[in-house]
């Protein structure tokens, strides 16, 4: 039988393939980590009713903002409006200035986390920027909730 023998040079090479290995895989595992951190998923008014969006993370909601539901508080900038995706409808609350191209009937994308009671607080609110455009999400969204798949 004969026996292998691992000098000081191999076992140096070996260290060394170990440490670039093991970074290698943290930095991997940190940048996945962060990634799905980072993550925005998109939820329409009927997702997210049907209990499809989750309570503890921020998310994106896009629908059209429904005729006549904007309503300003007089001594904030605090703003009530509701989305919808012609089939649900969620009440939206932000506290800001709204994008110029911000109304009623028009579509939005809007981010931040729902709240348990049912409502969405927007930390950022995204208006369409011409008007043959629309949020392919939104889009996407709102064929579906009307069944033209």
């Amino acid at each position: 039988m004969s026996v292998i023998r691992v000098g000081p040079k191999h076992k140096k090479r070996l260290a060394i393939l170990l440490i670039v290995l093991a970074g290698v895989g943290i930095t991997v595992a940190l940048a996945l980590t962060a990634f799905s951190e980072n993550m925005l998923y998109f939820f329409s008014p009927t997702q997210i009713l049907a209990g499809e969006a989750p309570q503890d993370r921020v998310i994106r909601v896009g629908g059209l903002v429904s005729n006549g539901s904007v309503k300003r508080a007089t001594d904030s900038l605090k703003i009530n409006f509701d989305v919808n995706d012609h089939v649900n409808t969620i009440p939206v609350q932000y506290t800001g200035i709204l994008p110029d191209l911000f109304r009623e009937g028009q579509g939005i994308v809007a981010i931040g986390r729902m709240q348990s009671d049912g409502s969405f607080i927007a930390d950022e609110v995204l208006a369409k920027h011409d008007e043959n455009y629309m949020p392919p999400e939104v889009a996407d969204a709102l064929k579906k909730a009307k069944g033209d798949e």
